[in-house]
């Protein structure tokens, strides 16, 4: 896809997935009131078979992945004996075998990290897919009615539900994932089938003003929706509660590395410091120490100026100053808080 989305006006990154094609602010604009498409091919992901695949993962996984429907998903933290994060998946159920969809640059971590949990009379397998597939997604108000004209009756679809359909006479995976901006659609296929799936999706989204979008729009749409991000917010600095992923464990499944931690948070119902979402005075970059009357607060993880002129972030703070309308400050800049993200408590 690299030549096509030159040809096409992108600028790339190092690894080849588009930065912008050209708009930040049409991008930007489309994401929040239209839909963008984006390729985000350089999440991992990693096929899982055997007969033990479920019951394996299980054991190692913060959610519960038990009795999954076919073609539907469920989001999964893995962590550490501390209970801080070490990744962030997705886990689908296609049938005789598990599709798992990383974190940006985290396929082959993430593929390792697996690996060192299989012992020897564990029938699983993996076999990464990163090569062989693309991965587009669809954000923004528009993109339900999008997915519907794909596969009349997306839209009704609920969260990590989805469907094989045919796109441009090519098969691909199609599911609802949690909202970034607007409704946000999950789309894997063939990698030698790619850009007409690609061609078809801009034709039939034409009705809908769907443009094509970099990562520095998904970066400021990700922000400002408070949504975590590998190297910024699921780091080791954090355990999923902090991080308003509260859905992404279960605490009503058997033992995994961290459980004692999340389970003793959990019974608490008291967490220490929780993230927010903010609206800076001026730009800070993260990461950088939020203070209180001249003590500290929590850290600034993430901040962007977006094209609207925003100066926005997303931060981890205490848990008694984590008030909309409470006032911090990052680095000489004023930060207000402007929410709490994610799923508080369950």
């Amino acid at each position: 896809m690299t030549g096509f989305h030159l040809a096409h006006g992108a600028v790339l990154a190092k690894d080849g997935i588009p930065l912008h094609y050209g708009d930040l602010g049409a991008e930007y604009h489309a994401a929040l009131e239209k839909a963008v498409v984006m390729d985000r091919s350089h999440e991992g992901r990693l096929h899982i078979a055997g007969d033990d695949r479920v019951d394996w993962l299980q054991r190692i996984a913060t959610n519960d992945l038990m009795d999954l429907p076919a073609h539907t998903g469920r989001p999964t933290l893995f962590t550490n004996a501390n209970g801080r994060v070490i990744h962030r998946a997705v886990i689908y159920n296609r049938g005789d075998w598990l599709l798992a969809v990383t974190e940006p640059g985290q396929g082959g971590a993430f593929q390792t990290s697996l690996q060192r949990q299989v012992f020897y009379n564990d029938r699983v397998h993996f076999v990464d897919l990163t090569a062989t597939t693309r991965q587009f997604v669809l954000h923004g108000p528009e993109s339900d009615q999008i997915a519907d004209a794909l596969l009349p009756g997306a839209a009704a679809f609920t969260s990590f539900h989805g469907a094989e359909v045919t796109v441009a006479g090519v098969p691909v995976f199609m599911v609802r994932r949690k909202p970034v901006s607007g409704a946000h659609w999950l789309l894997v296929t063939p990698s030698e089938m790619a850009e007409q799936v690609w061609a078809a999706l801009l034709k039939v989204g034409a009705a809908y003003s769907l443009i094509p979008a970099g990562s520095l729009t998904y970066n400021a749409i990700r922000i400002r929706a408070g949504r975590p991000a590998i190297g910024h917010e699921l780091t080791a600095n954090y355990i999923p509660l902090e991080l308003g992923l509260w859905d992404e464990v279960s605490f009503g499944k058997g033992c995994y590395t961290g459980q004692e931690i999340l389970a003793r948070m959990e019974s608490r119902q008291r967490l220490a410091k929780t993230i927010v979402t903010l609206r800076l005075d001026a730009m800070a970059e993260a990461p950088v120490e939020l203070t209180y009357e001249g003590k500290p607060a929590g850290m600034l993880t993430s901040s962007v100026v977006t094209p609207l002129g925003e100066i926005l972030g997303i931060g981890v703070v205490k848990l008694p100053l984590a008030v909309p309308g409470q006032s911090l400050m990052a680095d000489g800049s004023v930060v207000h808080i402007l929410g709490l993200p994610g799923v508080q408590s369950l």
